[in-house]
């Protein structure tokens, strides 16, 4: 069953590009309600955590290197369907293959570099929300 809820973190290069307000802002006007956010700074060790499902492959040192260089936004957004809806908001993975008019499209400048992450299931949604937002009930 779907939940309305899930989880996005803003990456270190759509911050240090100046990007925060603007990929609110699409958010926001896409009809996600923000219900917690915050801008924190990942440390290697959390860095290594959060993307350990990647540990074996090839990218994972440039990875953690990339998402502990400077400041993200993590946050819990709301709305019916929200995790499937948030995915095709931001598109493809690639910012080559995203559709006009997603945050990737708009934003990023690599497959490396791709501004955003959004949750690709609920239930990881639930385990990344509270990975960031330890001690709160976000889902």
């Amino acid at each position: 069953m779907a939940t309305n809820r899930t989880f996005t973190m803003l990456k270190p290069d759509a911050v240090e590009k100046g990007h925060i307000g603007a990929i609110l802002e699409k958010i926001s006007a896409s009809g996600f309600r923000i219900v917690a956010m915050k801008l924190t700074q990942m440390t290697k060790e959390d860095a290594q955590t959060f993307y350990g499902i990647h540990k074996e492959r090839p990218f994972f040192g440039e990875l953690v290197e990339y998402m502990t260089r400077g400041p993200i936004v993590a946050a819990i957004l709301e709305k019916d369907n929200a995790v499937e809806d948030f995915r095709t908001l931001i598109g493809a993975t690639n910012p080559a293959d995203a559709a006009d008019g997603t945050i990737r499209k708009m934003y990023a400048a690599s497959l490396g570099e791709n501004a955003i992450h959004g949750s690709d299931s609920d239930e990881n949604a639930a385990i990344e929300g509270a990975f960031h937002f330890s001690g709160r009930e976000m889902f």
